[in-house]
């Protein structure tokens, strides 16, 4: 098999699982060898009940001291048993797994594997596998990789796929230049591919996983050269500030805050100097990014050209356009929204008016980008969230018209030092205060202990009015999901708060449309309680919400949960952030606590470069919400720097890729280019 083979080429894959790849967007032999563990589980011996502590996934040895019960909370079946051993007993949980009902037997002998929980201050065993003694110890002291997953496939059958690609795949050749290699102490591609997703013990894993990270920040320096090299010249859009502009500026009923007036200031000299602009503005969550996109999208359409906004999400699309013509429609500007969810004729009739200049300014997700949508003077183009369009994107907007403007925005946290490396092809502008109407939001880290306070607290923030977020850090359909799970968590709500209270759960694993209808809904005031996956980042403003709870908060790096929290405090209410710890240890809490002390998102990135460890390698990755598959630039930022200097020595030279020596290398950077996320 070649790496350019459709996973259909492998032995096992029929049509169904095909298609359960596809979904996780896995179509090639390639694809598929870089669908990497998102963490391992690694089989330790059966321990004393007693030793136990919340948070490790842990194995037992008991007899069942009382018989199992059920109980039925909406669609869940919940099964429960108590275990005990000579020391100590521990109740055990299983979800909708009643046929276990008959099979249990009182008095009988069992060893159980599962994640120990802590609920109502009392230690659990939850969804535990059942095994036999001979296949328990088959797998103590072994590393089993656990894969991202999607309804309908398992993590068995995806280990399986990956080793027989791994041992019939031909064209696994290094391609990563010998002196680099050397330089940087790499073991070979194809070692590292064989001890990511099948290490013998963390020393294998490290070892591999430094060389692929390495790998990814490599290539991306070098696609950044790429893309600086081919830059763009003159630009033939040059936007003169228009009257209509100062007094638009004037009559908003808010003023400015001064990094947002220098950020407007350097948009407008960029606009106007006979070049291209190509800037990245980063702002901190809540920090006025928009405005300053509507102000630089006015400017555009007062110089006769069309601007387009492009954005990750359908919600965030109508968000974005429901706040444009607040803005503009009143001022004769036309405005427009292309989305993949619309029916064929609102997309027909949309591209009919962009074509023919009907619509001033578009907003919409990657279906503004389609080849048949054509624009007649596309002059502006801005991306929110630019990290999550890949290159082939951008470019596909940018070539729309004749050398339009590019503005890319990003609410993610990044410290300078590390964004004039990711970001080495634009100019970066910086928005780092908050309007003076916003009150700060207030922060505490507690334990699981909490939670009934936590609870008591939000029915008092729904009664007056309010809502809430409670974030689970990741949904898993696996055989094995080791985290607080959307669905059941919901369920357990509902049975705690009253009927009146509405409740609903969204995560990455739902369909486009029903995650924008709960959405939507949320954002309308139609539900009170929003529990979500970190799908929420990105993509929601709901200026009602003033209270959001982070589950095992101590799981997610602090840049993360510093965009989880610019959820609430968007209004002019108070708002709360309690993050909720399964960990006692002096590490979670120090980190934690440089969260709860400041809301300045650019601190928080600074301190979390110097804090992260290498502790848990993988920690928490969202579907779509990462820059890289396997690098965190954070948690790898002294390998960033490396690559950096690295690719900036072998770009020096700018016909080094051209060496026959480095034609995979070559080939490699061209295959990079067409799907990288930058």
């Amino acid at each position: 098999m070649l790496l350019t083979d459709s996973v259909r080429k492998i032995k096992g894959v029929g049509e169904k699982a095909e298609q359960c790849l596809n979904k996780m967007n896995i179509y090639s032999i390639a694809d598929l060898l870089e669908h990497y563990p998102r963490d391992y589980d690694e089989f330790k011996p059966i321990q004393p009940i007693t030793s136990v502590s919340e948070g490790e996934i842990a194995a037992v040895e008991g007899s069942l001291c009382a018989r199992p019960q059920m109980k039925v909370r909406g669609s869940l079946k919940i099964l429960s048993a108590v275990l005990q051993d000579r020391d100590g007993v521990i109740p055990v949980t299983w979800f909708n797994m009643p046929f276990l009902r008959n099979q249990l037997r009182l008095g009988t002998h069992y060893i159980m594997r599962g994640k120990v929980s802590k609920k109502r201050g009392r230690l659990i065993l939850d969804q535990p596998k059942i095994y036999t003694k001979q296949e328990f110890f088959r797998q103590v002291g072994k590393m089993r990789p656990i894969y991202p997953l999607t309804f309908g496939i398992t993590n068995n059958a995806v280990t399986k796929v990956l080793e027989t690609a791994l041992g019939e795949t031909e064209d696994l050749a290094e391609y990563l230049p010998a002196e680099v290699r050397k330089r940087q102490n790499l073991i070979g591609y194809k070692k590292a591919l064989r001890q990511i997703h099948f290490p013998v013990n963390r020393t294998e894993m490290r070892e591999a996983r430094r060389r692929l990270v390495f790998d990814e920040l490599f290539l991306y320096q070098l696609a950044l050269s790429y893309i600086k090299k081919n830059g763009r010249g003159r630009s033939s859009h040059v936007a003169e500030l228009k009257p209509e502009a100062e007094r638009f500026l004037a009559e908003l009923p808010f003023s400015l805050t001064k990094a947002q007036k220098k950020v407007y200031e350097e948009i407008l000299h960029d606009m106007g100097d006979g070049y291209v602009m190509n800037r990245l503005v980063q702002g901190d969550v809540g920090s006025g990014k928009t405005i300053v996109a509507v102000l630089a999208l006015y400017q555009v359409v007062l110089n006769g050209g069309q601007g387009a906004f492009m954005v990750p999400t359908e919600v965030l699309a109508s968000q974005h356009y429901k706040s444009l013509c607040g803005f503009l429609s009143a001022r004769g500007v036309r405005i427009g929204i292309l989305t993949g969810s619309l029916t064929a004729k609102e997309k027909r009739e949309g591209r009919e008016k962009i074509a023919a200049g009907e619509w001033d300014i578009v907003v919409g997700t990657h279906a503004i980008i389609q080849d048949n949508v054509e624009f007649a003077d596309l002059a502006l183009v801005i991306t929110d969230e630019q990290h999550r369009f890949g290159v082939r994107q951008r470019e596909s907007l940018f070539q729309k018209g004749r050398e339009p403007h590019v503005l890319a925005m990003s609410a993610t946290p990044i410290p300078r030092t590390l964004a004039l490396i990711l970001y080495g092809d634009m100019d970066l502008s910086v928005i780092d205060e908050r309007p003076a109407d916003r009150l700060p939001i207030k922060n505490c880290v507690v334990n699981t202990d909490y939670r009934p306070n936590a609870y008591r607290f939000m029915a008092e923030q729904i009664q007056e009015g309010h809502q809430v977020y409670i974030i689970c850090p990741m949904v898993e359909e696996s055989e094995e999901s080791d985290l607080e799970n959307v669905a059941i968590y919901t369920e357990e709500l509902k049975s705690i708060f009253p009927p009146t209270v509405r409740i609903e759960g969204l995560h990455g694993k739902m369909k486009p449309v029903q995650k924008d209808e709960i959405m939507e809904r949320f954002a309308a005031g139609g539900t009170d309680i929003l529990v979500s996956t970190t799908v929420i980042e990105v993509g929601i403003d709901v200026p009602n919400s003033t209270v959001i709870m982070i589950e095992n908060a101590e799981r997610f790096g602090l840049a993360q949960l510093h965009q989880l929290r610019g959820r609430v405090g968007r209004g002019s209410a108070q708002s709360y952030c309690i993050l909720m710890t399964g960990q006692e240890s002096k590490e979670a809490r120090e980190r934690l606590s440089v969260l709860a002390g400041s809301n300045d998102g650019f601190y928080i990135a600074e301190e979390d470069l110097k804090i992260r460890g290498q502790g848990d390698l993988f920690g928490i990755r969202q579907s779509g919400s990462q820059l890289f598959a396997l690098a965190d630039i954070f948690d790898d930022a002294e390998i960033l720097r490396q690559a950096g200097e690295e690719a900036k020595a072998f770009t020096e030279d700018e016909i080094v890729l051209l060496y026959k020596k480095n034609h995979r290398l070559k080939d490699r950077v061209e295959t990079y280019l067409g799907k990288v996320t930058l």
